[in-house]
């Protein structure tokens, strides 16, 4: 038997109380449709900003001038930040991919993944391999399907189709395992990085990806998992990041943007990331990490570090 005694509001209802706490609503009608297909629940994570800070945990008041469009334009603009994310981050974990597959393939053969001495965690090696040949024996994708008719006796296939069929949490995990440091550095001097540096934005971003992937709020999040900012390697990289904010999503986008000036160059990511922010007045930047001057830095500039 629960002891949980609210009851189940219609959105109506829900209008009520929020208009009763003192959010301001101008179109009743439009609060009422975008309750009914985000939900006040998600939309909750939007408005907690503007409550006030009280003694009391059912009250839930809104300080003065709190309005349910500005919720909604912080709402729209997360969503626009999640897609700008999910395009940088699918191009890094391509050229992950393309990298690790290349690099171990030339140096150990068509199946390095299969020795486990290339590898310094017996245990995560082999759970990584199950969950590739899980993956291999039931995936639809054409390639998998050609190398299993014409390749039968093969469980696992070589390691550039078996590097397509990687989550990006699947590839950090293979790239971290990795036993000798110059087999991750191969990959990670490809981007200019220190390998140490690159193991560690991978498993980052693979959690940044998954709330991406869930629709969950980025804006101002605070990240379960830091990364290593970079160090001496390359050049003046190091300047354009926030440490005092190691945990907001400030330095994830400057990564990001950086990576992609050698994936992509001629991409305009940073751009349309910068033209959203300057769209949404609305948001306080400083709540992603974004420092005081940020928009004069070099990597958002777009000059060449």
């Amino acid at each position: 038997m629960t002891c949980y005694e609210k009851p189940p509001l219609t959105t109506s209802q829900q209008v009520d109380l929020l208009i009763k706490r003192g959010l301001h609503i101008a179109d009743r009608a439009q609060a009422h449709h975008y309750l009914q297909h985000i939900s006040y629940y998600r939309l909750r994570a939007y408005w907690l900003p503007f409550e006030q800070a009280t003694t009391r945990d059912d009250d839930h008041a809104f300080s003065a001038g709190a309005d349910f469009t500005t919720v909604l334009t912080i709402y729209d603009f997360d969503r626009e930040l999640r897609l700008l994310l999910i395009d940088a981050i699918e191009r890094v974990e391509i050229s992950l991919r393309a990298r690790l597959s290349n690099a171990l393939s030339l140096r150990y053969g068509a199946f390095a993944h299969e020795e486990p001495t290339h590898f310094s965690k017996p245990q995560l090696w082999q759970q990584s391999r199950d969950e590739l040949i899980k993956e291999y024996s039931r995936s639809h994708e054409t390639f998998a399907e050609h190398y299993r008719r014409q390749y039968p006796q093969l469980t696992s296939p070589p390691l550039w189709v078996a590097c397509e069929m990687m989550t990006l949490g699947h590839l950090s995990r293979w790239l971290q395992n990795l036993r000798i440091p110059k087999d991750r550095q191969d990959i990670a001097e490809t981007y200019g990085l220190d390998e140490k540096v690159l193991v560690s934005f991978a498993h980052h971003l693979s959690v940044v990806r998954n709330h991406c992937a869930h629709h969950g709020r980025m804006w101002n999040r605070k990240l379960s998992l830091k990364m290593q900012i970079p160090g001496k390697k390359p050049v003046g990289l190091a300047a354009m990041f926030n440490p005092a904010q190691d945990r907001k999503l400030y330095n994830t986008l400057t990564m990001l943007a950086y990576l992609l000036t050698r994936i992509s160059p001629a991409s305009t990511w940073r751009k349309r990331l910068q033209a959203l922010i300057r769209a949404t007045p609305q948001i306080d930047v400083t709540e992603m990490g974004f420092p005081q001057g940020w928009a004069q830095r070099a990597i958002w500039l777009e000059q060449t570090l």
